[in-house]
């Protein structure tokens, strides 16, 4: 950190409560994990009226602007999640920052913090936020985003995976994301006026703060720019920046069956009720689905631990079948719906399962476990 920032000053007032709501939404783009000290920053530009936040973590970028009464124009990267609890403490309706003698002063209502800077020299520089944009319905993105991105991996060691797939044109939206045991694609129907489709694979933690951001405001619809190496989105006065994937994303065309053996029709909220209780014993261990005419038995068992057995009665005829899941990802998969039933469909113990809604917009494929003998 930096103790000296020469003749740089800066000094201004605003909205408590506004300011805190902003830094809550710009401090998710700060890193915290990497050995970069700046990138746990949040820069404040203080001008033209307004205190401009941004903080990036060199693949995640998070931009909004607070007005303000700026006696003195100035910038600052100070460490956001120090800042963060420093808002949450005061009292105040105003506050006052300033930046003297190389300190952040923070003021509100008789109380006064000082805080370290980094030096500002060495905050990225963020890429621009202009380009060709289009517009996307919000609500339409953000039900599609909240119907995949349960299925996108987390393992650093498979990039492309940690991604959804994107794929927009005039008439439809289309996500996919995939870990490898499981699979969720949705279509949503949508109107844009783009000219031409578009793909990219952007981070799904990008997409997941995206929809905390529009969940929070008004708008009726989102500003997107896919460019070369990035993705832009707006929401009102705030930009979130994404580094696009590269790499070969799977065809999931190619890896949902085309035909299967068994059907069963089952009331979502049900199944995930018990699927839930079953979890509480299953641990790490998977949850057996017995399916037998007009019934589904749930049950799972951990050595020292216990066991638990439900049934329900379910739309099923054919031969029985029992088949093995794990109960996260069983769990995970019912939650994507929000239609009164679900139906799964079976090839066999050892292949994939498919669950898909009422109107089929959404196929959520999950790789079986081996069940113990």
């Amino acid at each position: 950190m930096s103790t000296v920032m020469g003749a740089v000053t800066m000094d201004a007032t605003c909205d408590r409560e506004s300011l805190l709501r902003h830094l809550q939404v710009v401090e998710k783009g700060t890193s915290k994990r990497s050995s970069i000290q700046v990138l746990a920053g949040i820069q404040i530009a203080a001008h033209g009226g307004e205190l401009h936040l941004a903080a990036t973590d060199m693949e995640l970028s998070v931009r909004t602007r607070v007005p303000a009464q700026i006696d003195t124009d100035g910038v600052v990267v100070v460490p956001g999640k120090l800042l963060l609890d420093i808002m949450r403490s005061l009292g105040g309706e105003t506050v006052q920052l300033r930046l003297a003698e190389g300190m952040l002063v923070i003021e509100s209502d008789g109380a006064r913090y000082e805080q370290h800077v980094f030096n500002t020299d060495d905050f990225p520089q963020l890429p621009a936020t202009t380009g060709n944009l289009f517009s996307l319905d919000r609500d339409a993105l953000m039900e599609t985003v909240s119907a995949v991105s349960r299925a996108a991996s987390t393992d650093e060691s498979r990039p492309v995976l940690t991604g959804v797939k994107v794929q927009i044109s005039s008439e439809k939206l289309t996500m996919v994301a995939t870990d490898s045991y499981r699979l969720s694609v949705r279509d949503t129907a949508i109107q844009t006026d783009l000219p031409e489709p578009v793909e990219a694979i952007i981070p799904a933690r990008a997409l997941n703060e995206l929809t905390r951001i529009a969940d929070a405001s008004a708008a009726a619809s989102i500003a997107i720019g896919i460019e070369a190496g990035q993705v832009l989105f707006g929401v009102d006065e705030t930009w979130v920046t994404a580094r696009r994937i590269e790499g070969q994303f799977p065809n999931h065309t190619q890896l949902i069956p085309q035909a299967f053996e068994h059907e069963a029709v089952i009331d979502r909220a049900a199944l995930l009720d018990v699927v839930n209780r079953a979890r509480v014993v299953a641990q790490r261990n998977p949850v057996r689905l017995a399916f037998s005419t007009g019934q589904l038995t749930v049950s799972a068992a951990t050595q020292d631990i216990g066991s638990a057995e439900e049934s329900l009665p379910i739309k099923y005829e054919g031969e029985d079948l029992t088949i093995g899941f794990n109960a996260d990802y069983l769990r995970d998969g019912v939650q994507s719906f929000d239609d009164d039933t679900v139906t799964l469909q079976l090839i066999s113990p050892l292949r994939p399962g498919l669950l898909s809604g009422e109107d089929g917009t959404l196929l959520y494929l999950i790789m079986p476990v081996r069940l113990p003998e």
